[in-house]
Formats: structure tokens, sequence, C-alpha cells
């Protein structure tokens, strides 16, 4: 009688011949990384005479396209839109105007996200603006902290994005377009440069508990993968409870022991892949193995009783309780554990009412621990190869929403001219790049399309973003699409 598939395949693998085969993988994966880890420094090392060679990666580009300027990127989204004329772009004329109709040279024809149909009518900035550092730069009174920096950040007043909507627009600052499935900038810079530690991701996502106005709603697909394999999608670290989920082990279950379910679940998963093949399967692997050591990685990286009393007192930490400030100390823990890219979303920045109200406490609750995060990189030598980013979606229109005396009067979604800082990683330090004109609504003067911001971030890092392409559906696909220039006036 003729054996079936799985007799035949029984006779010639066993089943403790196939545990043994099994069993290797835990180890054999994290030697060959150290290995290929060391390997790759070795080659940097070998360099003999004339130009240094370019630096190696963990991921894709390998070698990278230039020599890189940072390591690393810290993404601070003030998810919501946080206003320019509170911020960072003093507009004397808009105060003039205050009340007045805007001039239609300004709004005819452009797109409006809910103030159609209402009269559209000058906002006065709510804040005042002086001039701070040798560089002088104009910063609100809101952001006492971030003043004391004003010499380490470059202030881009001029960004422009294309979606007026909160959603799509979040989309088209992580992914470069607002068609969902497409890979995020943090899972492309993953793609592309691997991570540098061995026992954590390489590209977390961390949202803070609001403490102003309801915070606005982010959809997990803001840090997909997309298209590109799973394993260089954002993983959420919590800064509360669990940091991970089903990081610890359940009652019984010791280490060891989960270290065995580990090996013979990846064991099964090698032999299915030398069939078909398949990435998500290498995929599944990896994140085993790497979850295995983050149980052990995770706990220390959000214990925070090691740092000193003057650290935490610098970025106004609590403890352990969920607040912008605890994260940004855990992203700065993060960056120096290799980590490739931080992206820390801070909400409660959706002011289309209740400006006078919100606006303060928002900016009370980021300020501190934004400049602390600088302060603290730049102390320790890191801010050099670390490009921190602070900005949202959009930013806020000239006019207001709702009666520009009453107590509740906000401002609505902007996209044609707005405001950001970058800092570290190969930034000129205390300049302010761009103008917005004289009422704050077109970008006038050196305008950067969220585009040209990708793909100064990838420069930084060592990479050509017209060449880090993944095919799909028979096209090249790429975080800039077909659009973006490097801005060479922010890079040092």
């Amino acid at each position: 009688m003729k054996p079936t598939p799985f007799e035949a395949w029984e006779r010639l693998v066993d089943r403790r011949t196939f545990v043994g085969q099994a069993s290797l993988g835990l180890g054999t994966m994290a030697l060959a990384g150290l290995l290929q880890r060391q390997a790759s420094a070795a080659r940097v090392d070998a360099g003999q005479g004339g130009a240094a060679p370019l630096a190696t990666s963990r991921g894709v580009v390998n070698p990278l396209h230039y020599a890189p300027r940072a390591k690393r990127v810290i993404f601070l989204c003030m998810a919501g839109g946080p206003s320019q004329f509170e911020t960072f772009d003093d507009k004397p004329k808009l105060a003039e105007l205050h009340g007045q109709p805007m001039p239609e040279s300004f709004t005819k024809g452009q797109p409006i996200a809910q103030l159609q149909g209402s009269a559209l009518l000058a906002l006065r900035p709510q804040a005042k603006f002086q001039r701070y550092g040798q560089s002088g730069q104009q910063i609100s009174d809101l952001l006492p902290h971030t003043a004391k920096i004003a010499d380490d950040i470059c202030i881009i007043r001029s960004m422009q994005t294309e979606q007026i909507n909160h959603d799509p627009a979040q989309t088209f600052l992580n992914a470069g377009t607002s068609v969902s499935g497409r890979p995020s900038m943090g899972a492309w810079i993953n793609y592309g440069l691997g991570s540098e530690s061995d026992d954590l991701p390489g590209f977390i996502v961390m949202k803070s508990l609001s403490d102003s106005r309801p915070p606005q709603p982010i959809s997990s697909r803001q840090w997909h993968s997309g298209f590109l394999p799973s394993r260089f999608q954002g993983v959420p670290v919590y800064s509360q409870n669990d940091p991970v989920h089903f990081v610890s082990n359940p009652p019984g279950v010791d280490r060891q022991r989960q270290l065995d379910v580990v090996e013979t679940i990846n064991g099964l998963n090698k032999f299915r892949d030398l069939s078909e093949q398949n990435p998500e399967i290498a995929t599944r692997i990896a994140q085993y193995e790497l979850a295995f050591r983050m149980q052990a990685s995770v706990p220390g990286l959000v214990d925070i009783s090691d740092e000193p009393q003057h650290v935490l007192d610098m970025y106004g930490v609590k403890g352990a309780d969920g607040s912008f400030a605890y994260n940004c100390l855990l992203a700065r823990r993060m960056a120096e554990r290799g980590v490739r890219f931080i992206q820390l979303y801070h909400r409660g920045w959706d002011h289309h009412n209740g400006i006078k109200k919100y606006i303060p406490e928002a900016c009370f609750s980021s300020d501190q621990p934004s400049a602390a995060l600088i302060t603290d990189l730049k102390q320790r030598g890191m801010l050099e190869d670390t490009l921190v980013v602070w900005g949202g979606e959009f930013g806020r229109t000239p006019m207001a929403q709702g009666d520009v005396e009453a107590p509740m009067v906000g401002r609505d979604h902007h996209i044609r001219g707005f405001s950001m800082w970058l800092a570290g990683g190969g930034i000129r330090p205390g300049v302010t790049y761009g103008t917005t004109d004289e009422l704050g609504y077109h970008a006038a003067e050196n305008p950067v399309h969220i585009h040209d911001l990708h793909a100064t971030m990838m420069r930084l890092l060592g990479i050509d973003h017209e060449r880090l392409t993944y095919r799909y559906q028979g096209r090249d696909f790429r975080l800039t699409d077909v659009a973006g220039h490097v801005v060479d006036g922010i890079m040092a």
C-alpha cells in the first residue's frame, strides 16, 4: 500500500531529529546577527587611504548612499495641528486687522475645513512674542523652555501639506500620501537602515495622555508597514501598565520554558519556510525571537528609577504616568539603546474653539519636555547624531472660528503655511527658515512641502530618497512618491 505524504515525510524525519534541528533557532540567529554586525564594523574600519568608506547599515541600504549626519530620528508629533500664530510665527499685521474681514486676495479659492459659508475675520495672535538667544529667534511666551534652546533649533515657518482634515493629513505626514495602506516614514527608515538594537524594535511609537481638550484620535495605520514586510512597522509601547502587550509571562511559565516554546515554534516556521519561502514567515520567526529578548529588555527600559533627580526635574517627570514628559525621557533611553525611529504623539492641539484656554495648556505640557530632550541629548553628546522633529499635520487659520471676542473663539485647519522645528542630526541650529505672508496665510519664501521634509530627513540619515524604493504591484514605490527635494538651507 502506498504511504500517505505525511507517512513518507515521517519516515525521513523522526520526532527526535526534528525537535533537535528546530532548537537551533534563537541562539544561532542571535549569534549570526552579532557576527554580521561585527563584520560590518570591520568592513568600515578596513578602509585604506583616500576618502573614508560610506557607513554600512543593517537594512537594505548597505552601504549608505551618503555619509550620514544622523543615526536616528525622534519625531515629536503634535497631533491636531498646533497654531503657528501662538507658537513660532508672529504677525503684527494680523493684529492690526483683528475682527476685520480677511482680504479676498488671500482667501479666494482656497480650501477650508469648517469655515465654509462663515465670515472670514482676522484673529490676532493670542500670545506675545520675543526674540531669544544669540540667534534672535522669535518664539511665543507660551513656550519659555523652548525659548531657552532657541540657538539649538531650526524653525521652519513655511511648511505646506496637501490634506486639510486630520486623518488624511496625518496619513500624509506619516506616509507621504493620503492613500491608506502605504508604509509610514518610520517603516521606510527601519527598512532602509535596520535597527541598531538587538533586543528592541527599530521603530517604536508612544502616545501620551491628554491633559487638555479631548485627544485627537490616532489610527494605528499611521505607523504601519504597508506593503513592506510587517517586521518594519512601529511597535506601540505604553507608559502605563504593561509597556508592551503580553510582554510578561503568564503565571507558571519561567524564562527557560518560554525559550523552549519560542524555539519549537520557530523550528516549525523554518520548516514551513523551506517549502513556501514566504517573507512573512521570516518576519514571524524574527519577531518571536525579538519578543523573547524584549521580555528581558523592556522592563529595564521603562524603569526610570536609575535616572538622577536633576534629570527627572529637567523633564518635569513625576513617574510612569503616561505624560508627554515621561515619554520624552523614554525616547532618550530608547535612543541610547539603538532604536532607529521613535515617534511620540502628543494630542490636544485641535483648537477649533477655546484657543485662549487650551493652547496654553497644550504648550505647558509639551514645552518643558521637548526642550529637556534637546538639552539632555546635547549634554550626552547624542544630539549631533539624533534628528529631532517637532510639529503637527498642519497649522491653524489666521481667521477666527466663532466670535473673535468670545472666550471660546478658535482657529480652523490650515495647510498653506505653518511652522515646525528641527534640531540635531546635521540641522543648522539657531536659524529661521522660510516665511509666510504678512497675514500668515501662504508660505511666501522658501516653502517646504512634507515631501521635502521626508527627503531631507532621509538625506541626513545617509539615504537618497529617490533610490530607496520597493516594488509592489508592478511599480516602484518610495516615501516621497514622485516629488521631494532636499532642503539644503536647513542643513549644517
